[in-house]
C-alpha cells in the first residue's frame, strides 16, 4: 500500500473490512442479527430512534430489507418493536436482554479478534488508533448531519 494517500488507505481498510463476515463463528442468519443488534444499539448510542428506515441506512441497505432483518431479530427474540410515541405508523426497536447478550458476546469476540490482529502493538498505539477512528466516526456523522441540514 506505499505509495497510497491516508484518503486511499481510508477507503482500502473500509472495502476490506466490509467484505469480511461478522464473525467465524457466526454464519448466515445469526450474523445478519448481530448486525442489526449493532445498528440498534448504535442508533441508540447516538440518540437516534431506531425506527426501519433508520436501521436501513445504519447499515446501508433498503426499507425492505432492513424490515425482513428487524423481524428476522424480532422473531428470534433479540428485538422489541412498539409503535413510536410521536407518529403511530412508525415502528421502533430496541434490545431485549438476549439482544443485549448477543451483542456482549459480539463484543468480546470483537475484541479478541482486536488484540490478535495487533499482537506486538504498544498499549499506546491500540488507543491512538481507537481514537484516531473515533475521531473519524464522529467527523463523518457530523458530515451527515449538516449535509441533511442543508440539503
Amino acid at each position: 500500500m506505499s505509495g497510497q494517500g491516508p484518503g486511499q488507505v481510508l477507503f482500502h481498510f473500509v472495502r476490506h473490512w466490509a467484505r469480511r463476515p461478522v464473525s467465524a463463528d457466526i454464519e448466515g442468519d445469526q450474523g445478519r442479527i448481530v448486525v442489526v443488534c449493532e445498528a440498534v444499539h448504535a442508533l441508540g448510542q447516538r440518540g437516534t430512534r431506531a425506527t426501519v428506515t433508520a436501521i436501513g441506512d445504519e447499515i446501508g441497505i433498503d426499507q425492505s430489507g432492513a424490515s425482513r432483518l428487524i423481524k428476522s431479530a424480532a422473531s428470534a427474540g433479540y428485538l422489541d418493536m412498539t409503535t413510536s410515541a410521536g407518529d403511530g405508523r412508525r415502528r421502533e426497536a430496541s434490545l431485549t436482554p438476549a439482544g443485549r447478550s448477543l451483542l456482549e458476546q459480539a463484543h468480546r469476540w470483537q475484541e479478541a479478534v482486536f488484540a490478535q490482529l495487533t499482537t506486538g502493538w504498544s498499549e499506546q498505539k491500540r488507543h491512538d488508533f481507537q481514537h484516531a477512528m473515533t475521531d473519524l466516526m464522529d467527523s463523518s456523522y457530523a458530515v451527515e448531519i449538516r449535509a441533511v441540514e442543508q440539503g
